[in-house]
């Protein structure tokens, strides 16, 4: 039985090890900083050298931790986690509870979408098969709680230690499936998305060419990031009709716009003709042709339609072609919502706007290896008709 401290410990040298493995094993310090994190975690705490070294102590007592100096004539001791592999544990087992361990008390739902970074499950069923195995084995391990009044669903809890099942906490708010999107198959929304941006074409570059004048905040990041690119090329992944591409060019920047739409491709080259721009898919990125890499990519709202478990390799898409030093910017919808869109710049449309969670994407920037990351989180505009939080990352490629 692991009290509170000791469960933190133990779940984070469980995720570390498979997140960032040429960090693991971990130096004190490296789990101390994995403890109180404040992305993925749930409560945040802040735990100091002794109390992370005493946990050890104690976790290596129960033969759950072992000590290790790697190198020769190493004098630094490192800690790596033992539990997996005594009890056996498949990676999917292995990264529900380590999830469970660091975030308490929690949905199938949001399980499926937290461990993606540690197993990518195929689909809620698959989740809720894995802890239906993990609590009907001999010694189990999780345990389903009662479905409270008001909650949307069931939630489920480890059984290594003392958990707060938060039954007095305020209702949650009910579990979004991100993956809905994809229930009829990446190329039936592909064609959805494709269509949608054809038909509102015109009508979205009319609506939005300068709507960079009334917003100060985003017009001060883009020139940060012609600044913080230069002297390399920058990209826009999904540029619609260019107006932003354009921005960065008339910032000073080598800018292209790459969008998946033929039609908003027209729109932009015809309203911007000294800029390039070119038909492509954002998840099949190319580095530059003259340059060892893009000096900055830009995903500006173009993720907003991708399920959450395809973020983790649309990202690694956009980092790859990054030179050395190169810079990944995104804006999102942040939020824990699947917004069906019926009706666009008065036209009749059938697509769906994904708003993902500003943790979850921190914590696969982290994922995904880059570094210097600084995030901006501001509320909606009511002037302008948003009714969405909006969120921008920036993370530079080591």
């Amino acid at each position: 039985m692991l009290d509170a401290t000791e469960q933190r410990v133990l779940g984070s040298l469980l995720e570390k090890e498979i997140t960032v493995p040429g960090s693991y094993p971990m130096t004190l310090n490296a789990v101390r900083l994995a403890c109180n994190q404040s992305s993925s975690r749930d409560p945040v705490v802040d735990y100091d050298d002794e109390v992370v070294q005493a946990t050890l102590r104690s976790l290596k007592d129960k033969e759950l931790v072992v000590l290790t100096w790697q190198g020769a004539g190493s004098r630094v001791v490192k800690y790596a986690q033992t539990f997996a592999q005594r009890r056996g544990l498949g990676p999917d087992e292995r990264a529900l509870l380590t999830v469970l361990l660091l975030r308490g008390a929690q949905p199938a739902g949001a399980l499926k979408t937290r461990t993606e970074r540690l197993h990518a499950f195929a689909d809620r069923a698959e989740v809720e098969q894995c802890l239906a195995r993990l609590a009907g084995a001999e010694e189990p391990l999780v345990r389903e709680l009662p479905r409270q009044p008001g909650q949307h669903d069931t939630r489920w809890i480890h059984l290594l230690g003392p958990v707060d099942a938060g039954d007095d906490r305020p209702v949650e708010a009910p579990t979004v499936d991100r993956d809905a999107v994809l229930a009829d198959g990446t190329d039936a929304r592909d064609a959805k998305v494709r269509a949608t941006y054809a038909t509102v074409a015109a009508a979205y570059a009319d609506t939005l060419s300068d709507e960079l004048d009334d917003l100060p905040f985003e017009s001060w990041l883009l020139r940060r990031v012609v600044e913080l690119a230069a002297p390399a090329p920058v990209i826009e992944v999904g540029s619609g009709p260019g107006h932003v591409t354009a921005f960065l060019a008339a910032a000073g920047a080598d800018a292209t716009g790459l969008d998946l739409t033929p039609e908003m491709v027209d729109e932009a080259r015809r309203r911007h003709p000294g800029v390039t721009f070119e038909v492509g898919d954002l998840r099949r990125l190319l580095r530059p042709a003259t340059h060892d890499g893009w000096g900055a990519v830009l995903a500006w709202y173009s993720l907003i339609h991708l399920a959450a478990s395809e973020l983790p390799d649309a990202l690694g898409a956009l980092v790859r072609p990054l030179r050395p030093g190169g810079w990944l910017v995104l804006a999102l919808h942040a939020g824990a919502e699947v917004r069906p869109v019926r009706e666009w710049f008065g036209h009749e449309v059938d697509v769906e706007v994904v708003l993902h969670d500003a943790g979850d994407v921190l914590a696969l920037l982290d994922a995904a290896g880059l570094r210097d990351v600084e995030w901006y989180l501001r509320g909606p505009f009511a002037a302008r008709g948003e009714t969405t939080q909006r969120f921008y990352v920036l993370g530079r490629k080591p």
